[in-house]
């Protein structure tokens, strides 16, 4: 638990960006629908935890204590109160900050609450659907929804949903478990032609298994019995919508993933009822029912969740569908960006998903790895260096690797300040705020699609991941959130914080305009100037995809003054600074001096020669 402090709000040496000097600047897009998705600025946000609206939806329109309604915001881990009519309320907000897109968390049906007897938690966070058709009443209605999007676009915003097509709720049962975990049953001892093992009985005869992906393959599966007894308990036997979804046919019933081998695909999440994604009916269940949600709302693009752990072919074959429903709907630039989990330092294991799965783009967590290693630990800059020379291992190469995503923090792992704080466990505040601000610079210059942690705009701080990163920005009433210290301000998570005028917050505003309005640092390619194996400089060029004309931008990862030469090109000749300090001039042709101050950057606009 993090103590309280008062802090000074301080800005010294973090090199808050100067209005942008009047260089050449994009004509502007005759509709948001032009923007293609490394354009963007993207804000993501748990509605649950964004703003409540309507207090009137806070218990989902159901009747009793927290385990029958999942409304509790003493405890993290359930509803909260938040929901689409507060979230209509604060897109100026989110506009003010420089955001051009919202990521929103489900927002779809779910169970409102899981667990075992005394480890209950609620569904407030939206993976644990039970109806894909309809919004959660804990949430709004479909009218909302529609609202929502309406009122984003009317703004030039964009809005992307979160999907879930490898699992449901809690809802199928295993015989042979009762209410204990089951363990996962292999394909090898549990073959789906021998019923609970090798010495069962026969069974499915003339099912070839579940590589042939085919209708009349999967026709002949019709006893599940192979691994477990899996069955739906009284009472549910229409829990889920569309009602196709009831069927346990549908569903792996092999027991709990070890998220290792064959069960990172064919194993239930957490007991979550895993779908069997390479089945036929499966794959054009989900086709039908997230291309309804695009023909009905008009929705920008899908964050995929889990995606790594649903077969390649469902990627395959649902991928182009969805791309094929949004351009018939005027939609030509629709961004799809999958969840592959690594905290690793990994671009080949994200990389691979865009080349087998063929997603178009995903979250790009080697990114958030990189930043966390160079700004929150005392490791070199080579580590960014590493980074984008994996670039080419994507499916499209470095021009793809602008469409990922990018982020440092989130409501799974933790928030990037407290990554930082980790690192640093002796450093003052001040310290701590320019490591955070010079990640931030970070995010919205270099490649990829800036992705900002709401909250994290506030200086929201976390305990750890999941549950503990997930706080309110209305005033919470949830203690562990509300005895954090937060950066840049002596309120809590007790009060609201949209704070405008918040050092996080102009910052992030000012740099995510300064994105936007040159496309070297949105369509640009990449060229990395500068690197070091211990704390220090890294510098990289960008440049606009039609002139042709460099923005060089320089970091010191370290406390102490940085001083070089750094290699531009031949033709930049004399420089403008966009933030921080620049030299006017090239020190000879192809290469200029940076100077920076501890923990600060600068972005340097080169003017060709006349």
């Amino acid at each position: 638990m993090i103590r309280r402090l008062v802090f000074p709000l301080l800005l010294a040496a973090a090199a808050v960006p100067a209005p942008a000097p009047a260089l050449a600047r994009p004509a502007a897009a005759p509709s948001f629908r032009d923007r293609l998705p490394q354009d963007e600025v993207i804000y993501f946000v748990l509605p649950d935890r964004f703003e409540n609206g309507d207090p009137a939806n806070d218990r989902g329109g159901l009747q009793g204590d927290r385990l029958v309604t999942g409304y509790d915001p003493t405890a993290k881990g359930f509803y909260h109160g938040g929901d689409l009519q507060g979230l209509i309320r604060r897109l100026d907000y989110i506009r003010q900050l420089g955001a051009t897109a919202i990521w929103l968390g489900p927002i779809f049906k779910n169970k409102p609450v899981q667990g075992p007897p005394g480890q209950e938690s609620a569904g407030y966070h939206g993976y644990w659907i039970t109806d894909f058709t309809r919004v959660d009443p804990h949430f709004g209605t479909n009218a909302d929804f529609k609202a929502l999007v309406d009122a984003a676009h009317a703004r030039g915003m964009k809005l992307y949903m979160d999907i879930i097509a490898n699992h449901t709720a809690d809802v199928i049962q295993y015989r042979e478990c009762g209410i204990q975990a089951c363990a996962y049953r292999s394909v090898a001892e549990y073959p789906y032609q021998r019923r609970g093992g090798i010495g069962g009985p026969a069974i499915n005869p003339g099912f070839a298994g579940n590589d042939v992906q085919t209708a009349e393959n999967f026709a002949k599966l019709t006893d599940q019995r192979f691994a477990y007894t899996p069955y739906v308990p009284r009472g549910d036997e229409h829990a889920k919508t569309p009602d196709w979804l009831n069927d346990v046919r549908w569903y792996h019933n092999r027991g709990n993933s070890t998220f290792e081998g064959e069960s990172a695909t064919l194993g239930d999440f957490a007991g979550l009822d895993d779908l069997a994604t390479e089945n036929p009916r499966v794959v054009q269940g989900f086709i039908a029912i997230y291309g309804d949600w695009i023909d009905r709302f008009g929705v920008d693009g899908f964050r995929i969740d889990t995606a790594k752990h649903v077969n390649p072919e469902f990627w395959q074959a649902f991928v182009p569908a969805m791309q094929a429903r949004a351009r018939a709907r005027g939609i030509p630039n629709f961004h799809i960006f999958g969840e592959v989990f690594t905290d690793q330092l990994d671009p080949g294991l994200l990389a691979a998903h865009t080349r087998v799965d063929k997603l178009p783009a995903v979250l790009d967590f080697a990114f958030a790895r990189a930043v966390i290693d160079t700004v929150g630990s005392d490791k070199g800059t080579a580590e960014l260096g590493r980074l984008f020379a994996g670039d080419v291992l994507y499916e499209g190469g470095p021009a793809a690797a602008q469409t990922l995503p990018t982020f440092l923090g989130n409501h799974d792992a933790g928030r990037f300040a407290m990554f930082v704080k980790r690192g640093f466990p002796a450093a003052s505040d001040a310290e701590i705020m320019q490591r955070v601000i010079l990640g931030h610079a970070m995010l919205l210059t270099l490649r990829g699609v800036p992705t900002i942690y709401s909250g994290d705009e506030q200086g929201f701080v976390s305990d750890g991941g999941d549950q503990d990163a997930r706080e309110d920005m209305f005033p919470s009433k949830v203690s562990v959130y509300n005895d954090n210290h937060l950066l840049g301000t002596t309120k809590t998570t007790a009060d609201a914080n949209f704070d405008e005028a918040h050092p996080l917050f102009t910052t992030i505003s000012t740099l995510a305009r300064l994105r936007t309005a040159h496309p070297a640092l949105t369509r640009g390619l990449q060229r990395v100037r500068a690197q070091g194996d211990k704390p220090g400089l890294f510098a990289v060029s960008r440049f606009d995809p039609v002139s042709g004309a460099e923005i060089l931008l320089a970091f010191n990862t370290s406390t102490a003054p940085v001083a070089a030469q750094v290699q531009v090109e031949t033709g930049s000749v004399r420089f403008a600074a966009l933030a921080g300090q620049c030299a006017p001039a090239a020190s000879a042709p192809g290469s200029v001096a940076v100077t920076l101050a501890p923990l600060s950057y600068a972005i340097c606009a080169a003017e060709p020669a006349k």
